[in-house]
């Protein structure tokens, strides 16, 4: 109780003016500085319709693959000059989501279909010349693919979101992950589906540990949706993140087989180092500790191996669901909270505290229907994870305040219009997708935020305390994002290309930016 009420007066501190602690430079945190620089871009010229969203890159042919939803292709880009990208062909895929880039310059391609509900495909081309080779059938929504490291297999994501919730009309397929194992010659990949029909009777188990389990009349495999993967060093094993669901899965790749689903827990927001600013009427980055805790909720993953340990990075992007017969999000101020355990109740449903604040409805409560817990959606973070998915560190709000001390005048701005502050009640900088990669003999981890916009680099030599080792942002705030003139907006997917696969012999970044509709090329030194 009395910390509940030191964490509110500890708010009003920040509003009223105090300064705000920096996040101080790489050096200073004791990680290896990188030098990120803008090399090139290339502009589709569409804005806010998913123009550049997934990103690959080919190095026998110097050609990066960029997934252009609006057109219902992937841009071929020839990045022989990475200064200065251009397109010289497309992939004709209507429903694509994710491309990948495997060995021999095998291309790989998710697409749902028409109806999102029905099983997707996946299509392989040859890099080199655009050439179809095969389709092949996946599970539904199929929304992220990627390769073991010897390029034996696809391993792909099957969101399996529903059409509806409605009882009327009811469409909610199940989740699910594909193994394609690619056979060589002429010969058509095999698919086997590893689905999670074995923890249908577990329901009340997983939901005890915290796996979100909620969706109206749905088993655990409807329930659970698979968003991104990364597979092990050694290619046995994949990691998959259920974003909704805040809970990540182990999938073994040999077997096709769905071995272990873990529950990630929350965030606590009212411990040091892990404040979030809350409300986006409050007169700019007021970052404090509340009584709230964050659902990590990841959207992108990758792994890497340390010291013979293999270990995973996420970025904690956070996300509701939203359909015609429910909807999840709520403001804080529009909830009954209970006098036990918020007894300061009115001070932090205040718009300028918690009331703007979106949480889920989830939110534990008593037996009076009181909410005793506030779930946020995203971690606003990025978070280590070992090898059975368990969180060893978090970068807490370590994101928000590197926007503040860098934009004070546009931190949490959208990524479709210049308005500051206004997504600090909603997942603040959003950290989307992440890569990593290996520069000068160090692996770094590359993460997106795709509302403020920006990449931002941390030093993984201690996987179990990363360093902040850069920040760039190739956002104009000065100018107008439908105009296109605001630089590039909405970083999502991102493509490492290592030095000795790079056209100019450095290390590249390729990032897919879905709301400028640009795919910008990185120099990473």
């Amino acid at each position: 109780m009395e910390y509940r009420r030191w964490a509110v007066l500890g708010a009003a501190v920040l509003m009223s003016g105090a300064a705000l602690a920096p996040a101080g430079s790489a050096q200073e945190r004791g990680g290896r500085e990188l030098e990120l620089t803008l090399l090139g871009r290339y502009e589709s010229g569409s804005f806010d319709e998913g123009a550049a969203e997934i990103t690959a890159y080919d190095p026998g042919s110097a050609r990066a693959f960029t997934v252009n939803a609006e057109r219902g292709t992937v841009d071929v880009l020839d990045l022989s000059d990475p200064a200065a990208p251009r397109r010289v062909a497309e992939l004709a895929t209507p429903g694509a989501n994710s491309v990948a880039v495997g060995r021999g310059g095998l291309v790989a391609v998710a697409q749902e279909a028409a109806d999102r509900t029905d099983p997707g495909t996946v299509s392989f081309f040859r890099a080199r010349d655009a050439r179809r080779l095969w389709d092949v059938t996946v599970g539904a929504l199929p929304d992220a693919v990627t390769f073991t490291p010897d390029g034996r297999r696809a391993v792909v994501v099957n969101e399996g979101e529903p059409g509806s919730y409605c009882e009327a009309d009811r469409d909610d397929p199940e989740g699910s992950v594909s193994v394609i194992t690619l056979r060589g010659g002429r010969q058509a990949p095999q698919v086997r589906t590893a689905d999670f029909r074995a923890f249908d009777d577990d329901a009340e188990e997983l939901r005890a540990q915290g796996v979100r389990l909620f969706g109206p009349g749905a088993s655990v495999a409807q329930d659970l949706e698979p968003e991104y993967a990364a597979v092990s060093a050694d290619g046995r094993t994949a990691l998959v993140t259920l974003q909704e669901n805040n809970a990540v899965a182990r999938v073994d790749l040999t077997r096709a087989r769905v071995t272990e689903v873990r529950a990630l827990g929350t965030q606590d927001h009212s411990e040091p180092g892990n404040g979030l600013d809350p409300s986006d009427r409050d007169g700019g980055a007021r970052i404090a500790n509340w009584p709230v805790r964050g659902l990590y909720q990841p959207d992108g993953i990758a792994g890497f191996r340390d010291r013979g340990r293999q270990y995973y990075v996420t970025a904690n992007e956070g996300d509701a669901r939203e359909w015609d017969c429910y909807e999840e999000e709520v403001r804080v101020r529009d909830l009954e909270l209970s006098p036990e355990a918020f007894p300061d109740a009115a001070a932090l449903q205040d718009n300028a505290a918690l009331g703007r604040l979106t949480v889920s409805e989830t939110s534990p409560r008593d037996g009076q229907g009181r909410v005793t817990e506030l779930h946020a959606f995203g971690g606003r973070s990025l978070s280590v994870l070992d090898d059975r998915g368990r969180v060893v560190w978090d970068s807490g709000d370590a994101l928000e305040r590197l926007t503040a001390e860098r934009f004070p005048a546009d931190f949490n701005t959208d990524n479709s219009e210049n308005d500051p502050d206004s997504r600090s009640d909603a997942k603040g900088p959003e950290p989307e997708g992440v890569t990593v990669g290996s520069v000068n003999g160090r692996t770094y981890a590359f993460a997106g935020l795709e509302r403020v916009g920006g990449i931002v680099a941390h030093d993984l030599s201690d996987p179990r305390n990363p360093r902040l080792a850069g920040y760039i942002n190739s956002r104009d705030f000065a100018g107008d994002p439908e105009a296109g003139t605001a630089g590039d907006l909405g970083p999502e997917g991102l493509a490492f290309i290592p030095a000795h696969d790079s056209p100019n012999g450095r290390a590249l970044l390729v990032v897919g930016h879905e709301t400028s509709g640009t795919t910008a090329v990185y120099q990473v030194g």
